[in-house]
C-alpha cells in the first residue's frame, strides 16, 4: 500500500500505512547512537513519541527535533524516539552541538522495514530511501492514540495535537 505526499508541492508516494489510533505499534529493531539495535520493548512501560523525519540536516527536521526535546523536558515516563535514515555519528554530532540531552536518536541505517512498517518510507523521487516526516504518539501499552504523516516534506508536524495525546 502507498501513500501519498509532497516534496516542494511535488507528489512522492510513501510505503507502507502510518499506524491510525488503536492499533498497536508494529515492533521494530533499528540502531541507536552506540550502534547497537534497539527494539519497541526497550521502551515497554513508557509513553512513546515518534518523530520521524528525514534527516537532521535539514532546517525542518532541526526544528522539530529541538521543540520535541525542550516539549517533553517537563513530562514524566516519556520516550522520544528521534528516527530517521541519518548515521548514529550525525545524530550524536547534532544533538551534541545543540545541548540536546532529552530523546532517542534511531537510525535506519541497518533496515529499512521501520519505514515500511510505520508507513514513512519515501519509495521515490529525489528523497526516496528516506523517512517521510511524521509523529506518532502511544501510550505504555504500544496502542497509538496520536499519528499525523505531514502532508508536505518541508511543512513541520502538529506539535499541539502530538503533546496533547501523549498528556492524555
Amino acid at each position: 500500500m502507498t501513500q501519498q505526499i509532497t516534496l516542494k508541492g511535488n507528489a512522492t508516494e510513501v510505503e507502507g500505512q502510518l499506524p491510525s489510533p488503536g492499533d498497536r505499534l508494529p515492533d521494530f529493531k533499528l540502531t541507536g547512537a552506540n550502534l547497537r539495535d534497539v527494539a519497541l520493548a526497550d521502551f515497554a512501560g513508557k509513553r512513546k513519541i515518534f518523530n520521524i523525519f528525514p534527516s537532521m540536516d535539514t532546517p525542518t527536521c532541526a526544528l522539530s527535533v529541538k521543540r520535541f526535546n525542550a516539549e517533553v523536558d517537563a513530562l514524566d515516563n516519556i520516550a522520544l524516539l528521534q528516527i530517521s535514515a541519518d548515521l548514529p555519528f550525525a545524530h550524536s554530532r547534532f544533538c551534541t552541538a545543540e545541548g540536546l540531552e532529552n530523546g532517542t536518536t534511531l537510525s535506519m541505517m541497518r533496515d529499512k522495514r521501520f519505514g515500511q512498517d510505520y508507513g514513512v518510507l519515501i519509495a521515490n523521487g529525489p528523497m526516496a530511501g528516506l523517512c517521510a516526516r511524521a509523529v506518532i504518539v502511544a501510550d505504555e501499552q504500544g496502542t497509538v492514540l496520536h499519528s499525523e504523516l505531514v502532508p508536505e516534506i518541508g511543512q513541520e508536524p502538529n506539535y499541539e495535537d502530538a503533546l496533547a495525546a501523549l498528556k492524555v
